[in-house]
């Protein structure tokens, strides 16, 4: 309904936007993923919930080259520990074996080859890793451990929320810690770029005249405190109830509402 009220040729503040807005955030974590891509290597991706993690590793991954790279996504939340490995394997294009040193040593043998015989970088990207297990994260040590530590076939990025880097920083998970050469936290936006993300995603919609006034930008602002997930629900919100009550120009006081039915006050 709104878009048709608004005049939108598509929906804005969507997920599977494929709009790329420039944060600071996105330049600076879109380097270290490209230094990571080079050098291969272990990375480290953190941040608040809705901070836009996944969407700049979505987009880093649909980057790869197909005949350089083979991207493996995987949320720890999917199943249980050995699900993950065997999902590993799975994704590696093998029949994953039952035992965990079978997997370890078949997952191990199909990174190799594929970077030896085909000249493909593996690039696995695993998910809210905060939740693994302590156990977990030292069977990562030895699993991407290749040559005696002296080769990297492989790209290896854990992403998680921030208490993921104080969960590497204990003594049982060194090992894996000291292998990381890349490290970035997601941070909020600032007032600035939250309004310019707001009018780029209605520009790429098609509006054709600024949707919020100053006094909504400021209220979008400061109730999702720069986070682009909160962003995108409050100003969803907000032009739901703006078309609702046939309002052209969005308000603070409506920005408020919006925020207030979508959980976020």
């Amino acid at each position: 309904m709104y878009k048709a009220f608004y005049s939108l040729t598509t929906t804005p503040f969507s997920k599977e936007s494929s709009h790329c807005f420039a944060s600071k955030n996105f330049k600076e974590v879109s380097a270290g993923l490209d230094y990571l891509k080079k050098t291969r290597g272990m990375g480290l991706l953190t941040g608040e919930p809705g901070a836009g993690k996944t969407f700049a590793l979505r987009i880093f991954a649909a980057g790869l080259n197909p005949s350089l790279f083979k991207a493996v996504y995987f949320p720890l939340s999917t199943g249980t520990v050995m699900d993950f490995y065997r999902g590993l394997a799975l994704d590696l294009g093998e029949e994953p074996c039952f035992r965990k040193v079978d997997l370890f040593d078949q997952i191990q043998k199909r990174v190799l080859s594929l970077f030896r015989d085909k000249r493909i970088t593996p690039v696995f990207i695993l998910d809210e890793m905060h939740m693994a297990p302590s156990k977990m994260l030292m069977d990562l040590s030895l699993l991407f451990n290749f040559s005696m530590d002296s080769l990297n076939p492989f790209v290896l990025i854990l992403t998680g929320l921030p208490s993921l880097k104080h969960r590497l920083d204990v003594v049982q998970a060194q090992s894996l810690n000291q292998r990381i050469i890349m490290r970035y936290t997601m941070e909020p936006m600032d007032k600035e770029e939250v309004q310019q993300y707001i009018d780029e995603h209605l520009e790429q919609s098609g509006a054709k005249y600024a949707l919020f006034g100053v006094d909504a930008m400021e209220a979008v602002t400061s109730l999702s405190q720069g986070w682009p997930r909160l962003i995108n629900n409050i100003c969803i919100n907000s032009l739901l109830l703006g078309a609702q009550a046939g309002k052209e120009l969005i308000d603070a006081e409506l920005v408020r509402l919006a925020a207030r039915d979508a959980g976020i006050v």
